[in-house]
């Protein structure tokens, strides 16, 4: 059974050095300044095409009046004693051309509703999903390593020192070594000044606040 109580798994969401949550705020108001600029733009298009649906609406308003003139000719045309159903019959090519006009205007205005929304989302698709899915991975990479590096600092710093020899900037991993220079030798001896600092160069990588207590583990064989 261990003897240390086990890390507490901090949840960041911003980093804890100035700077980098700085960045990360920067970045974020500028993916949603993105983001409202292409809603925005994709919107005034949508508005720009439905422009278009003028003809189509000119077309049903023209269909419905001539149905409407036939229509009322051929009731009124059915009065007349005798022949009323030949006159009323013979305004029906005129009623039906009226409906296929209504018709074929109300099509033209669902065609170019359909096509201004469609282009509307292509818009949105193409110009902001890729940032906004690509700026929530790498925030979400962020939060979860912040939280692992986190539990590491309050614990045990070995894993964060070799993260910083394996992917930090040579300069700081030989100043964090001291005067001898070599970070990678006082890793496997486990010393723990050492430790500390090429911790705190990670920690300073991801904007975390530097180690405050490390627990070492097994020695290692030298």
């Amino acid at each position: 059974m261990s003897l240390y109580p086990p890390p507490r798994r901090t949840l960041l969401v911003y980093a804890e050095r100035p700077r980098r949550r700085m960045l990360q705020v920067l970045s974020d108001i500028a993916v949603l300044v993105w983001a409202a600029l292409v809603v925005s733009a994709a919107i005034a298009l949508h508005d720009l095409v439905l422009t278009l649906q003028a003809p189509g609406r000119g077309l049903t308003d023209a269909g419905e009046r001539v149905r409407g003139v036939f229509s009322g000719a051929a009731e009124a045309a059915g009065g007349v004693p005798f022949v009323g159903d030949r006159l009323a019959g013979a305004f029906s090519p005129g009623t039906d051309a009226g409906t296929s006009l209504a018709d074929a205007g109300r099509a033209q205005v669902e065609a170019v509703a359909a096509i201004a929304t469609g282009l509307a989302w292509l818009v949105v698709v193409v110009a902001a999903f890729p940032v906004i899915t690509t700026w929530f991975w790498l925030r979400l990479r962020w939060i979860l390593r912040a939280r692992h590096a986190v539990a590491a600092r309050s614990l045990d710093v070995d894993l964060l020192a070799l993260r910083a020899l394996t992917r930090g900037s040579p300069g700081r991993i030989r100043r964090a070594a001291g005067p001898s220079g070599d970070a990678a030798g006082a890793w496997r001896r486990g010393e723990l000044p050492v430790l500390i600092r090429l911790a705190d160069v990670e920690l300073k990588r991801m904007g975390l606040r530097g180690a405050t207590s490390v627990t070492s583990g097994l020695p290692r064989d030298q």
